[in-house]
């Protein structure tokens, strides 16, 4: 089963995709979305959907939001991530959605890891080096591999 995971952001919006078959994690791709600012909510939503129609998820996996300093950015990227989870319903796609810390807690067995810890055990867990991935690429892949484990193989949506 196909799995993406969504990173939100407001300028960089990360995605990664793997495939789930039976315990065993594959790597299909990742990378950043690219966003038109001047046409923000659509430009996210036709990305996503570009995701979605190509790669045919079981699960989409997103990031909840944290306390964040400045609330300006917040804001923007709770609005992304609203048009992000809409688009996700929309298709009838199965969402989960993780706090950081239960993203930690999934991949590296401790809620408030490192990102260098993460990408380690991204890079473990799928096989591939994540040297050179954009931080928010290994987060997102971090987020479909912590969602991978809401569903068992057997189950359906």
């Amino acid at each position: 089963m196909v799995i993406i995971g969504i990173d939100p952001g407001y300028a960089r919006i990360g995605y990664g995709i793997i495939n789930k078959n039976n315990d065993k994690l594959t790597h299909i791709q990742n990378g950043l979305l690219k966003t038109n600012k001047e046409n923000q909510y659509i430009s996210v939503e036709k990305e996503i959907e570009k995701l979605i129609k190509k790669n045919k998820p079981v699960i989409v996996g997103v990031e909840k939001l944290f306390l964040v300093k400045n609330k300006k950015t917040a804001i923007r990227v709770a609005e992304n991530r609203g048009v992000i989870l809409h688009t996700i319903a929309k298709n009838n796609i199965k969402i989960v959605e993780l706090s950081p810390s239960e993203i930690k807690l999934s991949v590296t067995g401790n809620g408030r890891a490192s990102k260098p810890a993460v990408a380690k055990m991204v890079g473990y867990f799928l096989r591939i080096s994540t040297e050179n991935i954009i931080d928010d690429a290994t987060d997102a892949l971090a987020i479909a591999i912590a969602a991978s484990s809401s569903m068992s193989p057997a189950s359906n949506v």
